[in-house]
């Protein structure tokens, strides 16, 4: 989410899940549970299921921004063996109670997402169709910084310019 245009915008489309809080603070506890490789044509907040104290809404659809930049990070996300997506949502003090903010694929900027202290951040599997994508950016993208250990140059004891005893300092 950096003010770059980024190189590839993949959309989706994000499941949230409500549940019954065991609390005096909170009645309900929500967060992200699901991605979708694309963006269905279900209005926003629609109930998907409801059972034992828990439902499932469709929370909208968001664009998962890729930048050659940060093509290392989703690199290490790809190969952790659990790729995910962090999916963030801001609250609106209204109805809907919450309103779907971003969706990115670096775990960097998705820690980053927790910084504002209200969202609600939370990790999601990433489908195999999204693996995919990202994984295809990633090999058009190959990091083009790799790190190169220097060597300390060697202390020239002549230039460390020895002094004669007794001799002006």
């Amino acid at each position: 989410m950096t003010g770059i245009a980024p190189q590839l915008r993949i959309p989706v489309g994000i499941v949230v899940e409500r549940q019954k809080a065991i609390s005096v603070w909170a009645d309900f506890l929500w967060r992200p549970i699901a991605v979708l490789a694309g963006v269905p044509d279900t209005p926003l907040w629609t109930l998907l299921s409801e059972e034992s104290g828990r439902a499932t809404f469709y929370a909208g659809a968001a664009d998962i921004e890729l930048h050659r930049a940060e093509a290392a990070n989703y690199r290490r996300n790809l190969e952790s063996g659990k790729p995910m997506l962090w999916v963030a949502l801001q609250p609106t003090g209204g109805e809907p109670p919450y309103r779907l903010s971003a969706v990115t694929a670096d775990p960097a900027e998705g820690e980053g997402f927790t910084e504002a202290g209200q969202a609600i951040v939370d990790a999601v599997p990433m489908t195999a169709a999204l693996h995919e994508a990202v994984a295809a950016f990633v090999a058009a993208h190959p990091s083009d910084t790799q790190f190169e250990k220097r060597q300390r140059d060697r202390a020239d004891l002549e230039a460390l310019g020895r002094r004669r005893r007794g001799g002006p300092r």
